[in-house]
């Protein structure tokens, strides 16, 4: 796996989902200088590719974060609750404020899915079992009980179909002035790469990584905090991508090992270039309508994720 391989992939990725859409836009449409479509082209398609790729790159680099310091390749923001934990945070800011602000959503989703991934670490401290497959399944019964109450709340105060939006991951309604908030996990993939190193370390375990003189309890943190950070981000601008967390790392690891600083690079352009064949799938198959992409995600990464199962089992057994 190349990295330039990659790179490749996500521009050529990119031209085709640049000219794909339920309106027909051509390069020669934009050289001849056709407002109608170059405006389209620059409200809608341009800030949909950009969007694709922060999302991409970020949910990706936030699984690969919490896999190595929980410890475990099916861990991700999929599977530990930290999604379902943001969800209720923006839940709860429909409840509490009667005009909720944009501000107060991103608030109270950083703080529920910060405080929702830490309370899974700490699950993981106290459980007795530490099989490869046993604490994603934990992680997911958690999610569960998190999405249950965020639904049954939303139900008794009529704001299910609020929630509901939030809930189908899309690039749909993708404009210009309605993705900006993505570029907050630009800074946040940067530390991650800072910290990679560390993570690394913190990876091996707690008295590992204090014995080479690491102050465990800060990277773990700071770790949590830059996942919650690219959860929330998502979540409120494009909705839950199931699996892109999970599976991307677990394929780089397979290719580079579990050194953060090498396999950082890779793990955000294979996720960027997913990501944009996922949505292009769901584009085409019914075209001009479209397939939400968190159904083309889902659809293909529970098939891998399935495999990796499978794969973690018969490894388990040896």
């Amino acid at each position: 796996m190349r990295l330039w391989m990659l790179i490749i992939a996500i521009v050529v990725l990119s031209c085709v989902s640049l000219f794909i859409g339920a309106i027909d836009i051509r390069i020669s449409d934009l050289i001849n200088g056709n407002t109608d479509k170059i405006e389209i082209f620059l409200i809608s398609r341009v800030p949909r590719l950009m969007a694709i790729i922060l999302a991409g790159a970020g949910m990706s680099i936030a699984g690969l974060i919490m896999q190595s310091l929980s410890r475990n390749k099916f861990v991700s923001p999929t599977t530990a609750g930290t999604l379902d934990a943001a969800k209720l945070g923006i839940l709860i800011s429909m409840l509490f404020f009667t005009n909720v602000t944009y501000t107060q959503q991103i608030i109270f989703s950083f703080v529920f899915a910060l405080f929702g991934t830490l309370l899974f670490m700490q699950i993981l401290d106290r459980i007795k079992f530490k099989d490869v497959i046993f604490v994603p399944l934990i992680g997911i019964m958690y999610g569960n009980i998190l999405s249950s109450i965020t639904t049954f709340f939303a139900y008794e105060n009529d704001l299910i179909q609020n929630i509901s939006s939030w809930l189908m991951g899309s690039f749909t309604l993708i404009i210009s002035g309605r993705y900006e908030l993505l570029y907050l996990s630009i800074p946040a993939v940067i530390l991650a790469y800072l910290y990679a190193n560390k993570f690394t370390v913190a990876g091996m375990g707690e008295d590992f990584a204090k014995n080479l003189g690491l102050s465990y309890k800060v990277v773990l943190n700071i770790g949590l905090i830059l996942v919650a950070i690219i959860a929330t981000t998502v979540v409120l601008t494009v909705g839950v991508i199931p699996f892109l967390g999970l599976i991307v790392p677990n394929i780089v690891s397979l290719y580079l090992g579990d050194n953060l600083r090498k396999t950082i690079p890779h793990t955000a352009a294979l996720g960027i270039a997913f990501l944009l064949l996922c949505d292009i799938i769901g584009r085409v198959i019914i075209h001009p309508y479209e397939i939400p992409v968190n159904v083309t995600v889902a659809v293909i990464g529970s098939a891998i994720f399935l495999i990796m199962l499978f794969r973690g089992r018969a490894y388990a057994k040896k």
